[in-house]
């Protein structure tokens, strides 16, 4: 069995929380209740958007281990407006503190359509603009996006993982899921 959810923001990407005593924050066991799935791969509680959950561990392993080398796209809404000299280092692998990442695929786009609200609604500053990015990496470094729009100046507002390999949101609202 494969499911895709799309996991709204503040939700923790696993089934129990495993936080400080008497926390209550929201996860997975709210949203689906089918025995015996597991998320392959991590989404951060402060991103929005696909995760992918299954019953089969071959399966499983083969999304989210790095060896294999899955897409995964995202779509990023970052402070201020990236040139193109900022784009290519980007597409070239960066260093951060954990190493060099990978060469990534980045463009610019416009606003995401049909894109549902956040909430809470991301900050905006009147004095500074924001752009949209959208995002493909082969490796997945603990908030590596975050990170790599941070490096080239530009952080991060809004994170929407859109696609895994072949399977995308397409048309599932914040919280719902289907099998695929």
């Amino acid at each position: 069995m494969l499911i895709a959810f799309n996991k709204p923001y503040g939700v923790l990407s696993q089934f129990t929380d495993k936080g400080t005593e008497g926390s209550s924050r929201p996860t997975l066991s709210a949203f689906i209740d089918v025995p015996g799935v597991y998320p392959a791969g991590r989404l951060d509680r402060d991103s929005e958007g696909l995760l992918l959950l299954t019953d089969d561990g071959r399966l499983q392993s083969r999304i989210a281990d790095p060896k294999y080398k899955t897409e995964k796209t995202y779509w990023a809404q970052v402070e201020g407006v990236p040139d193109e000299g900022a784009l290519e280092a980007f597409r070239n692998g960066l260093d951060l503190k954990d190493g060099r990442t990978r060469p990534a695929r980045i463009s610019r786009m416009g606003p995401p359509p049909g894109l549902w609200e956040r909430d809470p609604p991301i900050r905006v500053r009147k004095s500074v603009p924001d752009t949209w990015l959208e995002i493909a990496l082969r490796e997945g470094k603990n908030r590596q996006v975050r990170r790599m729009t941070a490096a080239i100046g530009h952080p991060t507002l809004r994170l929407i993982r859109w696609q895994i390999g072949n399977y995308a949101l397409d048309g599932l609202a914040p919280g719902e899921w289907r099998e695929v």
